[in-house]
Formats: structure tokens, sequence, C-alpha cells
């Protein structure tokens, strides 16, 4: 697949599973006809030349499919129907939130995070099915074999079915039941996007939902946090790289290029939220950042206490991780390596990339540049993408060209 087609696919995918699901009820059906027309796609548009509307062609070819399919098998004449008017370019907006108004991936976003499904089930499925992400790589992220992941897969579909778990967005109760599993997986969306090889359009999907998920619950705090959160880190986007490609710590940014309006929505989304949870704090420590003037400026202590909160309240390894960086910073690399060294003491983070970078930055920091370098390349042979590799390689190279500190 070339990467003009994998950049539509990464878009339309979602949008063209989701919606088949809500005409058809089939998962399966919809993921075939979806993996048909890229498939199509792949052997046409290299020969016949990329279509105008390329989301609207795919749309186009798996309605088509599936409703072949669905005559193969004799399916209710509604079912058709509906199939038949499927617009393959129709994009149901966000200014009403009735159910028929509320977005299909939405929609499939809480069937995926419904309670009846382990949790692990939840993010696997949401990540398959809403994000598209291939089923080889969620399983290398929850440390399993292809096989395995796609039966779980399968499982969570069946379960689905056989629970008669709608497709809606619930309602009352149920609906702030179904909250906190639906935010952790836009986080993830998020994430998947804004890693440093991942796909943008997976990000910007994540702010999408957010926005939508914000109109439809505007009194919950926590999804104005993540959406201010999601905002604030996306600024960043356009200044994460240098002329070559490579990747740019925070502080060699040009801060001139970060995206001010969406600093601005997230700032003013800050400031209606009363009480942080964990999104809420976060989005606190990416506002520090996002309004220092330069590096020097920024409010490391306070940083140092939203960490400190969050690790109160949701303490995970790399929480106590960036908890010990702050420390770093606010009150000086030896409290920086003391907290590293308790949040390591579980095993957790033993030759994690990010662990092995911050004790390198630390121990650079505190005067020992030759150790720093060395952990720098432990930190880059550990790494999980080549934009990560190559900048922890120059940082390790900067310091051993480095003079050593003088007495």
């Amino acid at each position: 697949m070339t990467d003009d087609l994998a950049e539509v696919a990464a878009d339309a995918y979602p949008r063209i599973v989701a919606a088949l699901i809500r005409v058809t009820g089939d998962w399966t059906l919809a993921e075939d006809c979806a993996q048909e027309a890229l498939a199509l796609a792949v052997r046409r548009w290299p020969r016949e030349g990329r279509p105008a509307n390329p989301g609207g062609w795919l749309m186009t070819v798996a309605r088509n499919r599936a409703i072949d399919a669905l005559r193969r098998a004799s399916v209710e004449r509604r079912k058709l129907e509906e199939l038949a008017t499927l617009a393959p370019t129709a994009r149901e907006g966000p200014e009403t939130m009735g159910e028929e108004a509320v977005d299909d991936r939405l929609r499939l976003v809480f069937t995926c995070c419904h309670p009846a499904l382990a949790l692990e089930a939840r993010v696997a499925l949401t990540l398959r099915t809403v994000c598209g992400v291939p089923t080889a790589d969620i399983a290398r992220a929850f440390l399993v074999t292809e096989a395995t992941m796609t039966r779980r897969l399968t499982r969570a579909k069946k379960k689905i079915a056989e629970a008669g778990i709608p497709y809606r967005v619930p309602g009352g109760a149920a609906l702030a039941e179904r909250l906190p599993g639906v935010l952790a997986v836009l986080y993830l969306l998020f994430t998947q996007g804004y890693n440093a090889d991942g796909r943008p359009a997976f990000a910007r999907e994540a702010i999408r939902l957010a926005r939508l998920l914000r109109l439809l619950m505007p009194g919950q705090v926590e999804v104005s946090a993540l959406l201010a959160l999601f905002l604030l880190q996306d600024s960043r986007r356009d200044a994460r790289r240098d002329a070559e490609g490579g990747l740019l710590p925070l502080d060699r940014q040009d801060r001139s290029r970060w995206d001010r309006s969406a600093i601005a929505e997230g700032l003013d989304l800050l400031a209606g939220i009363d009480e942080d949870g964990p999104y809420g704090l976060q989005a606190r420590i990416a506002a520090c950042h996002a309004t220092a003037p330069s590096p020097s400026d920024t409010d490391w202590p306070r940083i140092a206490r939203c960490y400190d909160e969050l690790a109160r309240i949701r303490s995970t390894p790399v929480v106590e991780l960036n908890r010990a960086v702050a420390h770093g910073y606010a009150h000086g690399p030896a409290a920086g390596l003391a907290l590293l060294a308790g949040a390591r003491a579980g095993g957790a983070l033993d030759g994690h990339p990010l662990a092995l970078a911050a004790e390198a930055d630390l121990t650079a920091r505190s005067g020992d540049r030759d150790r720093a370098a060395a952990l720098f390349r432990r930190a880059a042979a550990a790494a999980h993408s080549e934009p990560e590799r190559r900048a922890l390689l120059d940082r390790a190279d900067e310091h051993s060209r480095q003079e050593p500190d003088r007495p």
C-alpha cells in the first residue's frame, strides 16, 4: 500500500466500518467489505489514478460489496434499502445531538466500550474497529501473538452480537458508567497519532471525537479536560521536527511555530474547570509548557506539584517516571534521580527507553556526560521507532563531543 493510499485508508476505513455496522449490524461483514474496497484500490488506483473523492470511492465500493453479500444471504429488504441509500460522502454534523445526529464512530466507540467486555477487549476492539489499527500492531502492544489477538477480537465481536449490545450512545446512568472507558480509548487513540512514528490522522480523529463527546456531555469536566489536553499537546505538532525530519525535544522547538489558536482554546477549556481529575492535571501540565515563553521560563515547580497529585490519584510507572523528571528540573537532578530509582523499584521500567532517556538527561545535568552518553545509546537501542532512535543517538553524540565539566 502506497503512503498516499495508507493515509486515505487511515481516515476512511473507520468511517466505512462504522457506517456499515450501523446499517447491517454485522461487524465481520463491515470489516470484510472495507478491506475489499482497500484491496481494490491497491490494484486499480496505481493504474487508473486516484479518484477525485477517494473516501467516497471506497465507501461506494464497500457499500456495493455489502449489498451483494446481503442479497446472497437473502437478508430482509429494509437493510438492503438502507445500504442502497447510504451516502458515500455524507458527514453527520455535531450541531444537533439527537441519536440520529451522533457520529457513527462515536456510537461505535461506546459499543466497543460496553462494560460487558473486559477492559483489554474494549481497548483492542476500539483500536481495531474505530481506528483501523492493524491486528498485528495491537498484538505487539498487548505482548501477544497476532493469532491470539485475532481470537480475542473475534470473541469480543461475538459477545456483542450474542448479548444484543445496542449500537448507540447510551443515556442516563449508563452513559456515566461507560464514560471512563471511552475517555481512555480516546486518549490511546490520540497517543497513537502523536507518537514519533504515529499517524497524524489518529490524533485528529481523537480531537474530533472528543469535541463530539463534549457536545454530548457538556457537564463532564474530564471530557473538557481531555479535549484541552489534546489541543495543548497537538499545538506543538509542526515544531516537533527539524528541517531534516528529525525529532526535536520540547526545549529545542521553535515556539513561534506552535499553534496559538489551539493553545488558546485549550486554556479556555481549562478556565472552566474547578476540580481536576487525571486528565485535568495532565492538561494543566501541558498548559505550563504551552504558556512558557522559553524553556527557562517553564514553571517546573508547578508541574512537579501536578505530578505529585496525579501520582496520588492514578499512580502508574509512566506517571512516576514523568514525576521524577519534573522534580529533577524543579529541585535539581539529584532529586529527580532519587525519584527515578524509586519508580524503577517494581521492575516495570526495566529497559524502557523513556526511563533510560530520563536518567541520561538527569545524569547529564548533574555533570556526568560520559555516563549520560552511554545511557542515551542504551535508550536508542531500546527505542520503538526510528525517529526516536535517531534523536537519542544525536543526544549521545552531543555529550560525547562536549568537554567534561572542570572543577
